[in-house]
């Protein structure tokens, strides 16, 4: 519940034991038939961090992350076992997972992080030198965010959960979800 999106970067480099945790994480998200896909760029240096910029709709705001993290799924042996649906579907949430688990952990870690997928594909695969069976699935920039007093903004829990089909938002059993989980954020802050 403490992560969000961060976009101000404070200028202090990332230790790579901190940064090889993050990463540790994400490969241990789960993947289709323990397939994991998911492979990481990590790119620290100015100027390759910059022509990544360029390609990602020009974010200048990234530049102030000392670290970017391309996460590129290998599509080869996720086509073996799984055919069309696998290469359009499980390779890309196999990969969501992992970059949510590194997503997590940078929060616990004291990091601030974002999740970018506004970028051209092709220029990112050219930049970073990726083979054709490869395709980029997200940047993630990563550093010491300077906004973590920000509060991320949530809609409530009864507005994405329905009950035994599609619009039902009570159950006589369980009543409405909102108290619950209100009470259960606030004993989880004590």
């Amino acid at each position: 519940m403490e992560r969000r999106s961060v976009r101000r970067f404070k200028k202090l480099a990332v230790p790579w034991f901190i940064v090889s945790s993050c990463l540790d994480a994400a490969v241990h998200a789960p993947s289709s038939g323990n397939v994991q896909n998911w492979r990481f760029v990590v790119v620290q240096k100015k100027e390759n961090r910059e022509k990544i910029i360029k390609a990602c709709s020009e974010h200048y705001w990234m530049l102030d992350a000392p670290v970017l993290i391309a996460v590129i799924s290998d599509l080869e042996k996720i086509r073996k076992l799984f055919g069309i649906r696998g290469e359009a579907l499980y390779a890309v949430q196999n990969c969501a997972a992992a970059i949510e688990n590194l997503l997590l952990k940078a929060a616990e870690l004291g990091l601030g992080a974002t999740w970018i997928g506004d970028f051209d594909e092709q220029k990112i695969m050219e930049i970073l030198k990726i083979k054709d069976e490869r395709r980029p699935q997200a940047i993630i920039a990563l550093g010491y965010g300077e906004d973590f007093e920000k509060k991320s903004t949530r809609e409530p829990l009864d507005n994405f959960v329905y009950f035994e089909e599609w619009d039902k938002r009570e159950d006589k059993e369980r009543g409405k979800l909102t108290p619950v989980a209100d009470l259960l954020r606030k004993v989880l802050k004590k």
